[in-house]
């Protein structure tokens, strides 16, 4: 049976090939995602700055489950003990700070124009840890002295001798070029070395990571353990890959949003391609009833049948999984590329894609397609050989109890899901999780009960569709009417195209207006000074506040950290204000307490967060900065909270040293009620011109830079709806294209009995309209099980925000689909003369 099927595959190229190709684009997309799954579980990273040392200890990165957003630091002390344990040579402290080169000592301008040399400082001893060598001038000894990268060197036209202005911690000063380092390799970012007690100067003595080299003759693993145990929980110690977690602190916040997005989009995933292939599958199938009713009726037997069903679909299961390995590998490696450029993965991450992923892909495609063949090809192989030759000319019968049963099951999932989204979820990151996957459970339902909707459909529209458009329309509304299976198989795909575009793009257009609105109503800031050079030191606030026409200033600053208190404990995000300055600069309603007491060890939030976390005005909070550390703040004020906005407020000066770059990273500025704006414009400007690396800004350039967990997910959302979306059109081409080749003998016969090419393309063109219709309108009812409970969630209103374009370009895209995978075989078709054509078929 295997030879016969290898023998009868020139005579359904287009079949096979259509099978072949959604088999292998549905492996490669599942082992994509399968593969950001693996590297958000792993969050490998290769060392590249401290790539000398086998082994360093660095600050916890983690508190319990949760990942820390900033680095943790650690006492300079536990150099010395990491030193004295036995087995170790070399125990050398790495420090790191902001600092920019300024080229020409010519101020904010150029950096802000992309001139500067945007990069961070460290002290000299830990550029034997990186792959460094100096190649010109000397060490850095004294206190204005400075070793440049060679990049960096030439960017500002620096030598050996020669002065350079260099902002470190947000204060511009010259220093001297001693010495030119080079880098041995590629990767790695430009540096700039101070001397060591200038380093330590400038971050009061901690240390951030210690690069460990072991002795001759011992194991890294042997003094990784006595490290371990001399340092006694106090900090982390790293070998192997992830090394490089030494060098990105935060890294590993993107973990869950990682693993969650690959769960979520993996999983849908699976059920698109499923449908995909099994649909694809069984058309082809059906098509060839014929071919089996002949089979059978010279001898052969249904068991003989379903083993070659089985060979073939086994054996082309096989080829394309196994084809589909190194484009999935890619796939996966330009998504997980695409996280990082977004900001959503740190650049140190290592993308991981292992035999298991693989594996899932190929089960998943293999899977599909046995149970497309144990479904689609159980009918035609279980039939009399008598009887399936007279049945080779009847249309199949779509209605069957296990259809009706899937259909029931993925409905009722579908609309579990909206209503769980609509009446169960909270507003938080993890809504879309149950909004996402609704549309696409209720789509595949609706498409299993196609064939039905479209049957009906045509006896509603068939009587004004034949008045308006004549005899292509009667011809059309006849076939269609006669063969609802064929129009419906036309219209599943694009049904679930529209569904998980239109749902999933409306989506993330709702939470982004939502968390941009959301952000912008807490600002009551007119004006915001931003900094390229690292961000402000403690007193520029202060100094703005001075200037006229400005009512209030305040420095700000923003982390993420964990509330260890009552049933609301968990991430929220911090934010660091002065008191001075937050109740001008910051849109609070209805607060109780006093803001202006908001410093040293205080802290201001929410009621509902107060009420969750149970403490009231005078009570203390438990919680841990975003770098570890645990504090006990006194809670000074309540004030109305923002469902889309949670956030605690705590005094800059507090927060910021607890921030990896230690600095505020905006000034917000309120204007006088009576200040002519254009003359304290350029107040700021000309202030902000002395300062390295600042500029003036409106208050709505806040708004892109919040930080709502929501918002780093926006490129990684587009990113693998786009791919799924993209199998789904790959999926409605095939099909389409399959099912317009199988009428050729149709076409042709039309040709024959009179029919202009005219003619067949208007019934071509009827037929189309009303698969469109079909599928815009079932695709759209999908889509809003979507959308509609998470616009209410999120802003208590059915409509989602977004562009009606957004609507216009998915419904026109599909309509371009259908068109196109009718049309232009058909056109191709008809170039062959329709007597050719029939005797072909």
């Amino acid at each position: 049976m295997g030879l016969l099927a290898l023998r009868t595959l020139k005579f359904r190229k287009a079949s096979f090939i259509a099978t072949f190709v959604a088999m292998f684009l549905g492996a490669a997309i599942v082992m994509a995602c399968g593969g950001l799954m693996e590297t958000g579980i792993r969050m490998d990273a290769q060392p590249k700055r401290l790539a000398a040392a086998p082994i360093v200890v660095t600050g916890h990165q983690t508190a319990g489950s949760d990942a820390l957003s900033e680095r943790g630091r650690l006492d300079a002390g536990l150099v010395d003990t990491v030193r004295s344990v036995p087995g170790v040579a070399k125990a050398l402290p790495d420090v790191s700070f902001p600092a920019v080169v300024i080229p020409g000592g010519s101020g904010a301008s150029d950096i802000a124009d992309g001139d500067g040399g945007s990069t961070a400082g460290h002290n000299w001893t830990s550029a034997s840890l990186a792959p460094y060598t100096l190649a010109d001038g000397a060490a850095p000894e004294g206190a204005d002295q400075v070793v440049l990268d060679r990049t960096l060197a030439e960017r500002a036209d620096a030598a050996v001798g020669s002065r350079v202005e260099l902002a470190v911690q947000g204060v511009s000063h010259s220093y001297l070029v001693s010495g030119i380092v080079t880098r041995s390799g590629s990767d790695g970012d430009p540096a700039v070395f101070l001397s060591d007690d200038r380093a330590n100067e400038l971050t009061g003595g901690s240390v951030d990571n210690i690069g460990v080299v072991p002795g001759d003759g011992a194991s890294v693993a042997t003094v990784t353990a006595a490290v371990k145990e001399a340092v006694d929980g106090e900090a982390s110690v790293l070998t192997g890959e992830r090394l490089g977690l030494a060098e990105a602190p935060g890294a590993l916040t993107a973990q869950r949003t990682v693993i969650i997005l690959a769960a979520v989009f993996g999983s849908w995933a699976v059920l698109v391609v499923l449908f995909g292939v099994a649909s694809t599958l069984g058309l082809t199938l059906q098509q060839r009833t014929r071919e089996m009713a002949l089979l059978r009726s010279i001898g052969t037997t249904s068991a003989q049948l379903r083993r070659m069903i089985l060979w073939e679909t086994s054996v082309l299961s096989v080829v394309a999984t196994a084809l589909a390995v190194a484009p999935g590998y890619l796939l996966g490696r330009l998504i997980c590329s695409i996280l990082t450029d977004s900001g959503v993965l740190s650049p140190v991450i290592a993308f991981h894609q292992g035999w298991v992923p693989m594996l899932v892909g190929a089960v998943t495609a293999i899977l599909a397609a046995a149970g497309a063949t144990r479904f689609a090809g159980r009918r035609a192989a279980r039939t009399e050989p008598v009887a399936a030759l007279a049945d080779s000319e009847v249309r199949p019968r779509w209605f069957t109890r296990n259809r009706l049963l899937l259909a029931l099951f993925f409905l009722t999932v579908g609309i579990s899901l909206s209503a769980t989204t609509l009446l169960v979820m909270e507003n938080g990151p993890t809504l879309a999780s149950t909004a996402g996957p609704a549309s696409v459970f209720f789509s595949i339902g609706i498409a299993l009960l196609a064939p039905g909707i479209c049957a009906a459909v045509v006896a509603v529209l068939g009587g004004p569709v034949r008045l308006l458009t004549g005899l292509p329309g009667r011809l059309a509304v006849r076939n269609t009417a006669t063969n609802p299976v064929r129009m419906a198989s036309a219209a599943a795909p694009v049904i679930m195209l529209i569904a998980i575009a239109t749902g999933t793009l409306y989506m993330q257009s709702t939470e982004d207006s939502v968390s941009a609105e959301s952000y912008a109503r807490g600002i009551g800031a007119d004006y915001v000074l931003e900094s390229d050079a690292g961000g402000f030191r403690s007193d520029v606030a202060g100094q703005v506040a001075g200037l006229p026409g400005v009512a209030a200033a305040s420095a700000f600053v923003t982390s993420r950290g964990f509330v260890e208190a009552g049933s609301g404990a968990g991430g929220i995000a911090l934010r660091g204000v002065d008191a001075g300055g937050v109740s001008r600069n910051l849109a609070l309603r209805d607060v109780t307490g006093s803001l202006d007491a908001l410093s040293g060890d205080t802290v201001a939030l929410s009621t509902d967060r107060a009420e969750e976390f149970g403490v009231a005005v005078g009570d203390r909070l438990p919680v841990r900065l975003g770098d570890g550390t645990r504090s006990e703040p006194e809670v000074v004020a309540l004030f109305a909270g923002d469902p889309d906005e949670e956030f605690l407020l705590l005094p800059a000066a507090t927060l910021a040293p607890h921030t990896t770059a230690g600095l505020a990273e905006h000034v917000l500025v309120r204007a006088d009620k009576d200040a002519d704006q254009s003359a304290l414009k350029t107040e700021l400007a000309s202030f902000a011109g002395e300062l390295p690396g600042a500029r003036v800004a409106d208050s709505s350039t806040l708004s892109g830079s919040g930080d709502s967990i929501q918002q780093i997910l926006v490129t990684a959302n587009y990113t693998v709806v786009a791919m799924i979306v993209g199998y789904a059109a790959i999926t409605v081409i095939n099909t389409l294209v399959v099912v317009t080749r199988k009428r050729r003998r149709e076409i042709g016969l039309s040709r024959l009995t009179g029919a202009t090419r005219a003619q067949v393309f208007g019934m071509l063109s009827v037929e189309g309209v009303l698969i469109s219709v079909v599928a815009v309108v079932l695709g759209t009812a999908a889509a809003a099980t979507t959308i509609v409970p998470y616009a209410m969630v999120k802003n208590d209103s059915f409509l989602p925000s977004g562009s009606v374009g957004i609507y216009l370009a998915v419904v026109g895209g599909s309509l371009l689909l259908i068109f196109g995978g009718t049309l232009f075989p058909s056109w191709r078709g008809m170039r062959t003369p329709p007597v050719e054509t029939v005797a072909a078929e």
